[in-house]
């Protein structure tokens, strides 16, 4: 039956070798069981509830990532779209956050049409290699402030906005003993080093009676202080366009930038360079977000953590479901997630700050055409709190700086016309 449906022998692969790849993935992403519930619950949500929606949304991504489109990548909410969630439509914007559920379902829908329509390639193509850059560096940049935030090391002042929070203090001493060992861990290529720091520093905090144990293992939360409490009508505001657009936006370049760069490491492009099968690659990312949606948790996404799997033998669906299994197993350990303090899931989020900035290599920073508004989206995003308002700058400034230095054939329709909508939305609806 396994090879019937992923034809192991013709990727040259076994099940042994699958299921092996799939504990791999699961544990370079698991993370994400005690960071997504933690950063939606600052949104107001049931933190149980958040919990089993975010294993529940995993485990249906990656199996329908590895039944349908056959491939070893896996899914679960995404890392800055979780933040943007709470801290800039929610916190920020002050929409309640079903209507902010109803905007990750809308942004689902709108990706699956894309896919399923062959648009996004011409989206893609029409938005400049040095914008997208710039947007995931300032995502990376807006996940790094949040998580010194979450640590302590950074608190608010009234005269300077932000300063140095109390670096004696136990949190910022844990935080900075995580960060410090994920680092360590992922330089020797231990499998799984996000989870051991967050583990170790609760364990830490444990015995030092900082944070209080609430045991391991336990029949899952109840899901319906999230389930199917979306409000569609009043994401469709137009006030909302442009988080709508700003989901779908760094969902589509997030997940269509994982799945190359991990089929690259897989070896599984076709001669012209192009992955199979990318359209229900894509379409499975965008039903996993609407059905994420649906259950109560933010953008679920493709994960470049997959990459770690690929490179212990997986090459087919099989090693997606075998996260998928893992997933679900995780819900019989809410106890768990609910001892981690944020302290210790804070150096996660500086981890993936630092991965996600190291993409401004590949900035031409001698034309500074184009650097000036990688820099302008980039720091404007955790400087107004705010991944919509960098990527709105960010176009913004682009078109502008373009046509002022006469490179008028940089520029296209999808850019002039999204530059002066992204000016209307921040003149009129900010």
């Amino acid at each position: 039956m396994l090879e019937a449906l992923f034809k192991l022998k013709a990727h040259n692969t076994c099940v042994k070798t699958e299921v092996l790849a799939g504990f791999t993935t699961f544990l370079t992403m698991a993370y994400i069981v005690f960071v997504n519930p933690n950063m939606l619950a600052a949104a107001g949500m049931d933190q149980g509830a958040v919990f089993v929606a975010t294993c529940l949304a995993a485990a249906i991504g990656c199996l329908i990532m590895g039944l349908w489109a056959n491939y070893p990548i896996a899914l679960a909410p995404g890392m800055g779209l979780n933040a943007f969630f709470t801290f800039t439509v929610v916190n920020q914007l002050h929409y309640p956050w079903e209507v902010a559920l109803g905007a990750v379902f809308i942004s689902g829908i709108c990706f699956f049409l894309l896919s399923a329509f062959r648009i996004r390639e011409w989206i893609i193509n029409s938005i400049p290699m040095a914008l997208r850059v710039g947007i995931g560096a300032g995502i990376g940049l807006f996940l790094g402030f949040i998580a010194l935030k979450n640590a302590g090391l950074v608190v608010d002042n009234p005269a300077t906005f932000v300063t140095l929070g109390n670096i004696a203090s136990f949190p910022v001493a844990m935080a900075a003993l995580g960060f410090f060992l994920i680092i360590a861990l992922s330089y020797r290529q231990i499998t799984g080093s996000v989870m051991v720091s967050i583990l170790a520093v609760t364990m830490i905090s444990l015995l030092a009676g900082q944070t209080e144990y609430q045991g391991i293992v336990s029949m899952p939360p109840s899901l319906t202080p999230t389930l199917m409490k979306l409000n569609i009508a009043d994401a469709l505001e137009v006030s909302m366009i442009s988080i709508i657009f700003a989901f779908i936006f760094v969902d589509l370049f997030d997940t269509s930038g994982t799945l190359i760069a991990v089929a690259q490491k897989g070896k599984m492009l076709d001669k012209q360079g192009r992955l199979p099968r990318l359209g229900k690659a894509l379409m499975a990312d965008s039903s996993a977000s609407m059905a994420g949606a649906m259950l109560g948790t933010s953008t679920t996404t493709s994960y470049i953590e997959s990459a770690a799997g690929i490179e212990a033998g997986g090459r087919t669906g099989l090693t997606a479901v075998v996260v998928a299994i893992l997933f679900l197993l995780c819900l019989f350990f809410s106890p768990l997630v609910g001892t981690v303090p944020a302290y210790a899931t804070a150096p996660a989020l500086f981890y993936v700050a630092v991965l996600m900035t190291g993409g401004l290599t590949h900035i031409n920073w001698d034309d500074i055409t184009d650097a000036a508004p990688v820099v302008i989206a980039a720091v404007t995003m955790p400087l107004t709190f705010s991944i919509s308002n960098g990527i709105a700058l960010g176009f913004i400034s682009y078109t502008i700086i373009k046509l002022l230095s006469g490179k008028t054939s940089q520029l296209n329709p999808a850019l002039l016309i999204l530059s002066v909508l992204f000016l209307v939305k921040l003149s009129l609806f900010n």
